[in-house]
């Protein structure tokens, strides 16, 4: 796939709810902060990886050779519908939905979908508030 100039996929928040399609990944993932340096030697393996001016965040699979005291597990949930980077409201919409319920998300971005960071312990609960959100 090449570079394209121009963000394909729904803009119509209508049109997105009603074609979210959330999918759980099985694999649970864990957020990693490291200095720029060390985050080289991970990077192969991270899912993503984003600077900060601090250190770079990765986000990886659980690996029990992760060092660290921080040890929550984290959900991803994969909207399917294919979103426009340049729509507007979706990850409002969401996030109101699963905050309803308390459910704390990271979302983030790609180039043809969003993905949903929640805690591993209320990916059900999450996947149940998706499912009722309307259009």
């Amino acid at each position: 796939m090449g570079i394209a100039g121009s963000a394909p996929g729904l803009t119509d928040l209508r049109a997105l709810l009603a074609a979210l399609d959330p999918e759980l990944d099985p694999v649970p993932k864990r957020f990693l902060h490291a200095s720029h340096e060390k985050a080289r030697e991970r990077m192969a393996d991270a899912l993503m990886m984003f600077r900060e001016a601090e250190g770079t965040t990765l986000i990886v699979d659980v690996d029990d050779e992760i060092p660290g005291n921080d040890r929550m597990l984290w959900a991803r949930i994969t909207l399917r519908v294919q979103s426009s980077l340049t729509a507007v409201g979706l990850m409002a919409a969401v996030s109101a939905a699963l905050a309803k319920r308390g459910i704390p998300c990271n979302p983030v971005s790609a180039f043809l979908h969003d993905h949903l960071f929640v805690p591993w312990d209320r990916r059900d609960d999450a996947l149940d508030a998706l499912s009722h959100l309307t259009p």
